[in-house]
């Protein structure tokens, strides 16, 4: 079982490395601070707002929707 945040972690990884771009690339696409999501990503700040969330998606071309729609967050367990 997941955490919440690990799935997004992993969701936001699995989609760097379809596209092929690497965290700092997807910061820089999502308007956001590389620091913001590096804090994030190494399991220093918890809790994304949602709107955090729609830049990223927006980073990788793709609707919450479709960045929610997978597996990882079948497998989420409350904390």
């Amino acid at each position: 079982m997941l955490s919440l945040e690990q799935a997004i972690r992993a969701r936001i990884l699995n989609l760097a490395k379809e596209k092929n771009l690497t965290i700092n690339k997807v910061s820089m696409l999502s308007g956001m601070p590389h620091t913001t999501l590096l804090l994030f990503m190494n399991n220093e700040t918890h809790d994304p707002r949602i709107s955090t969330l729609l830049h990223i998606c927006e980073a990788f071309d793709i609707s919450l929707n479709d960045f929610f729609n997978d597996k990882l967050f079948n497998e989420v367990k409350s904390e």
